[in-house]
């Protein structure tokens, strides 16, 4: 019989977590024959929560010991490290990762895995058809973040896909040999390769609580994202610079023709101490695109773990 881990990160998740449970075992039970050979299992990661998740965690796991596992943070360490653990703690044969405010709809667990099962494909993604609900300004800047991405990176982003997904052993034991520090699973996840086919769901609210992302939180994701998966940044800094340093020769020959031919000064001051400042703050806006790579790069050399386990059953 083979086993099947959902890994189900949390922080801050008490009112949802009973009833997450509740709501898959209750697909599980009502699809028999298609689980037939599955023994399912939960594996939550508790991110550090300061509210009753733990609690809520042990309380399904002392009714529950062969079924529900959990793994506790010593403190909030973010999303990815939540993810990084799951799957480094999962043993099952197909692995899937889920929210558990229940906007990844688990109604469609048996087509994934009927789909999985069927060998044509290493891993069965989710998409959202609209964004339907969310703030304009939110969706704007998504479609953006996509668009963006997707011109400058080697690897194609699915707009709109969910981390929600099911993956073969084999896919997980090549996602958890890339040992980096800055992780951004959207990319990794297509990085790897692998045949992947798509679901697509309706929008659907959380069952309980709220968000914990911000907008700015979002955006910073973003820029991780771009950063960890373009040098294009870089380049683009490389281009302003050797652009701007060519004006600047440019200008100079025109200053010291001038001042052979007519012989007076040059006039405007005030406008050149307004292009100074632009050009300062150029300079400056480079910097800033190197110094977010040369901050990954330390990061990565310091060899920290990525989270810190206080306590798992």
């Amino acid at each position: 019989m083979k086993t099947m881990s959902l890994i189900v990160p949390c922080y801050n998740e008490e009112p949802t977590i009973e009833i997450f449970y509740n709501t898959v075992e209750k697909v599980f039970n009502d699809h028999p024959d298609e689980f037939k050979d599955i023994h399912h299992e939960y594996l939550f990661i508790n991110d550090g929560s300061s509210d009753g998740t733990l609690a809520e965690f042990r309380k399904l796991n002392t009714a529950h010991p062969d079924v529900v596992h959990y793994v506790s943070f010593s403190r909030n360490f973010g999303k990815e490290a939540g993810l990084a653990a799951g799957l480094q703690h999962a043993e099952g044969d197909y692995i899937a990762v889920m929210d558990v405010d229940l906007q990844d709809p688990p109604e469609l667990l048996p087509k994934m895995l009927t789909t999985l099962e069927s060998g044509d494909y290493d891993c069965v993604g989710t998409m959202r058809e609209d964004r339907k609900g969310e703030p304009v300004i939110r969706s704007f800047f998504s479609r953006a973040f996509y668009s963006v991405i997707n011109k400058i990176s080697k690897v194609q982003i699915i707009p709109n896909a969910r981390d929600y997904r099911l993956m073969t052993r084999q896919m997980v034991d090549a996602i958890l040999a890339m040992p980096e520090y800055n992780r951004f699973s959207k990319g990794i996840f297509n990085w790897v390769g692998f045949k992947t086919t798509y679901l697509k769901f309706e929008n659907a609210p959380r069952s309980a609580g709220e968000t914990h992302w911000s907008f700015w939180q979002l955006v910073n994701y973003s820029i991780e994202g771009i950063i960890d998966f373009s040098d294009v940044p870089l380049k683009i800094a490389t281009f302003i610079g050797g652009l701007f340093a060519f004006i600047a020769v440019i200008g100079m020959i025109f200053v010291i023709v001038r001042k052979l031919m007519f012989g007076d000064s040059v006039g405007g001051w005030a406008s050149m101490v307004t292009l100074l400042l632009f050009i300062g703050g150029i300079q400056l806006f480079c910097l800033g695109i190197i110094g977010n790579y040369i901050g990954k790069i330390y990061l990565e050399t310091k060899h920290r773990p990525l989270y810190i386990v206080q306590e798992k059953k």
